[in-house]
């Protein structure tokens, strides 16, 4: 590892700045690309592209196209979530012969929703370089236009495309909610399913819940509509949007009363005969909450009330 990070690039020089651009290492390079507008793809992503020895990347057309844009002539290998284990093999192979490759999705930064997880922990755990070009990011940017706290925030991705198990991502997502966590949500939706995410998200978490979705960001078309999930779920029933999503969710209101009511249903349940482990598991069920915190909850009662007697 020590002899490839210390090895002597390949200096590059970038015709957009007025000087020698940075040499572009040896090792993978994770360089984040324009979700629209062209014009964001930085001089030193640049550089780093037309350095490197091979440009991995989701879709040779999407990316040969970009490259094309920037007079960039590079070998293109495609690197997509059904050939990566495929290619991982002959990846590390050439990072270990000591090339310099670039991996890129068709939009935004690698590996956020996006390929090339998997080459990553395996280039770090066989000791081999990786960097990174930061740059366009679909998701902080919809974070920064939402007008919701942009800290702390969750990036979930996307939620599975059917309606049960999206249910149950959001239905976890609430327990954990319920549990203490408070965050800003941010995920990624294909348009046509957007109406009936937002409508399964009002109902899973509040339709009163404040809301963002962000749409064509850095395009001719860019769109942030903020309004509460119910009412955003009703627009775009009527409208569906088109290009690419992301949504931002504030963080959940402060549940007042929550232990208390908590501790009334743990009571009537065991009033009802019910062991305390069984009670925990009816409330857990019943309210979404995790079972171990629910149980433990029931011990603690159990014990209050047997020092009380």
């Amino acid at each position: 590892m020590t002899e490839l990070a210390n090895a002597t690039p390949h200096p590059v020089t970038d015709p957009l700045a007025a000087t020698p651009a940075a040499p572009v290492p040896l090792g993978l390079t994770l360089v984040a690309t324009p979700i629209g507008n062209l014009g964001d793809l930085s001089p030193r992503a640049l550089a780093t592209l037309r350095g490197a020895d091979a440009v991995l990347c989701e879709d040779t057309r999407v990316t040969g196209a970009m490259l094309s844009r920037h007079g960039v002539a590079a070998t293109m290998i495609p690197l997509h979530e059904h050939n990566e284990d495929d290619q991982t093999p002959r990846v590390l192979a050439r990072l270990r012969g000591g090339e310099r490759l670039a991996l890129v999705s068709d939009a935004g930064t690698p590996l956020v929703s996006d390929p090339g997880y998997r080459l990553v922990r395996a280039a770090i755990a066989e000791g081999l370089a990786v960097h990174a070009v930061p740059g366009p990011n679909a998701a902080v940017m919809a974070l920064t236009l939402s007008g919701l706290p942009p800290h702390p925030f969750l990036f979930l991705g996307f939620l599975p495309p059917r309606a049960g198990p999206r249910a149950a991502a959001i239905a976890r997502q609430r327990a954990a909610e319920r549990a203490g966590l408070t965050a800003t949500l941010i995920l990624y939706e294909a348009p046509h399913r957007l109406a009936e995410t937002l409508a399964a998200l009002a109902a899973g978490l509040g339709g009163e819940r404040p809301a963002a979705v962000a749409r064509e960001l850095t395009k001719r078309f860019e769109e942030v509509r903020r309004d509460s999930l119910a009412a955003l779920a009703a627009h775009y029933a009527d409208a569906p949007p088109r290009g690419e999503v992301a949504l931002v969710i504030g963080p959940a209101p402060e549940e007042r009363g929550s232990e208390a009511e908590l501790e009334e249903r743990l009571r009537a349940a065991l009033a009802g005969g019910l062991s305390l482990r069984d009670a925990a598991a009816l409330v857990a069920e019943a309210t979404g909450l995790p079972r171990r915190q629910v149980y433990a909850r029931a011990l603690a009662l159990g014990r209050g009330d047997a020092e009380g007697s």
